[in-house]
C-alpha cells in the first residue's frame, strides 16, 4: 500500500469513528424521546458512512487485503493450526 492510499485509509477510519461517536452521543436513551438530529441529517450521516465503507473496501481490494470482519474472541477459528 503506498503512502497516499495509506493516508486516505487513515483519514477514512478517523472519519468513521468520529461519525459513530456523534451518533452515540446524540442518540437519546429511550426510543420515546425525540432524536435531536433531523431525519435528513440522520440520512446524510448514513450516506456518509456508506461512502466511507465503500471506499475502504475499494482500497482494501486494490491493496489485496482480505475482507476485514469483526469476530468474537471465543468464536471457533475456521482452520485449526497444527504445531
Amino acid at each position: 500500500m503506498n503512502d497516499v492510499s495509506s493516508k486516505e485509509r487513515e483519514i477514512l477510519v478517523v472519519m468513521r469513528k468520529v461519525l459513530a461517536q456523534i451518533i452515540k452521543d446524540t442518540t437519546p436513551p429511550s426510543r420515546a424521546m425525540k432524536h435531536p438530529l433531523s431525519e435528513q441529517t440522520i440520512q446524510d450521516v448514513r450516506q456518509c458512512l456508506g461512502l466511507i465503507s465503500a471506499r475502504e473496501r475499494e482500497l482494501a481490494d486494490a491493496a489485496g487485503v482480505a475482507a476485514e470482519r469483526p469476530y468474537y474472541t471465543d468464536e471457533k477459528a475456521a482452520a485449526d493450526v497444527v504445531p
